[in-house]
């Protein structure tokens, strides 16, 4: 269900009860949806399908040694010494 921003804020018991009950509660400002008000069931089911930066970060493809090769060689080709 969609709320204007006011009946929101006035109805703001009624806007968490439907979230637990009917589902995410849209609000919106000046016609423009701005925020969604969802049960805490909900959330948790969402950030739950979230991997750590970590796992994701090491989730990305495997580099063949053609790839790494090239890497490496740029890496030290363009490394400059820099006086601090």
């Amino acid at each position: 269900m969609d709320w204007h921003l006011q009946d929101a804020k006035n109805n703001f018991s009624k806007v968490v009860r439907l979230a637990r009950s009917e589902g995410p509660q849209t609000v919106t400002l000046r016609g423009e949806r701005a925020a969604v008000v969802l049960s805490i069931d909900e959330y948790e089911r969402l950030i739950a399908k979230i991997p750590p930066l970590g796992e994701f970060l090491l989730s990305g493809p495997v580099w063949d040694d053609e790839l790494v090769e090239e890497v490496n060689r740029r890496n030290t080709s363009t490394a400059r010494d820099i006086d601090v």
